[in-house]
């Protein structure tokens, strides 16, 4: 996958607010699937796809504890996508503080000029 594919992947993952609930609960910690069923009101199998969908965009790994198989958090690409916002981020602000800079010079007072001088 390119970075442009991952990057893609990650943001139509972030789309959903369950998948977002989600990664919120494995900030906490890693979980069963079962553990992270519990909140909503949801199957199994719908938050399992769900996960899948986290998995295939590289947000969260599953390994294997004897019989348990913990969802875990993956950082990398939040940090790529953060890093990504952050470039745009930048950008805006330097314009809105030039918007501000200009809105605030348009509303100084200029001084009057006296009728008949030049």
């Amino acid at each position: 996958m390119t970075p442009s594919e991952r990057l893609d992947a990650t943001f139509a993952a972030l789309a959903d607010p369950t998948r977002r609930a989600i990664l919120a609960r494995l900030a906490t910690g890693e979980a069963s699937v079962t553990e992270l069923t519990e909140p909503f009101d949801m199957s199994q199998p719908a938050i399992s796809k769900h996960i899948q969908v986290l998995e295939r965009a590289g947000l969260v790994s599953r390994s294997r504890d004897a019989q348990r198989r913990p969802v875990k958090l993956e950082a990398k690409p939040l940090a790529a996508a953060n890093q990504w916002i952050e470039r745009y981020r930048e950008h805006w602000e330097g314009a809105f503080q030039r918007l501000d800079a200009l809105l605030s010079e348009l509303q100084a007072p200029h001084p009057k000029k006296k009728r008949g001088a030049p």
